[in-house]
C-alpha cells in the first residue's frame, strides 16, 4: 500500500482523534496523553510549539492512515521524531515508506539530523529504523535512542 506524507496544515487534530480511538494505541503514541483523545490537550501541550511540524500519512485512496511529528531537537537543525502511529490496516511494509517520508519531511524543514526514541521490544520499528540507517546511541529502560545524520 503506497503511503505519502501530507503536512498537517492548517493544524488539524480531528484525523488523529479518528486514528487513536483505543487507549492502548494512544498509550503507544503518547503515554502521557489523556484518554479519550483530547484535541485541546494535544494542541496546547503536545504539539503547541510554533516550530513543531506534524504530518498525516495517507494511502493511495487519500485516507489518513498514520501520523508523525517532527519537533525541534537540540537546535533547529535537529528534528526529533515523535508521536508515530500507523493504523493496523496500513501496517506490513509501511516502516520503510514511513522512514522515507520522515526523512523527506525533515530535509524540507532543513534538518541535518533526525533523532528518535523507540521501544527496544518493538522489533518491526527497530528493524525499519536500522534499515533506514538510524544508529543506536543508547539503550536504557527498554528504550533505544537513535539518530540519523542527513547528508
Amino acid at each position: 500500500m503506497p503511503l505519502t506524507a501530507r503536512p498537517n496544515i492548517p493544524f488539524d487534530l480531528v484525523p488523529l482523534s479518528r486514528l487513536l480511538t483505543d487507549a492502548a494505541d494512544l498509550a503507544l503514541v503518547n503515554p502521557n496523553a489523556k484518554f479519550p483523545f483530547d484535541p485541546l490537550e494535544w494542541q496546547e501541550k503536545w504539539l503547541g510549539e510554533m516550530d513543531d511540524a506534524s504530518f498525516y500519512l495517507t494511502d493511495d485512496a487519500g485516507a489518513d492512515v498514520g501520523f508523525f511529528a517532527l519537533r525541534v531537537g537540540v537546535g533547529p537543525e535537529v528534528r526529533h521524531l515523535t508521536y508515530v502511529f500507523v493504523a493496523e490496516e496500513a501496517r506490513g511494509g509501511a516502516g520503510e515508506v514511513l522512514a522515507n517520508e520522515v526523512e523527506a519531511a525533515a530535509r524540507a524543514l532543513q534538518a541535518l539530523t533526525i533523532t528518535l526514541k523507540c521501544e527496544t521490544e518493538n522489533d518491526p520499528a527497530m528493524r525499519a529504523y536500522a534499515s533506514a540507517g538510524y544508529e543506536i546511541l543508547s539503550e536504557r529502560n527498554g528504550m533505544a535512542t537513535m539518530r540519523l545524520e542527513l547528508d
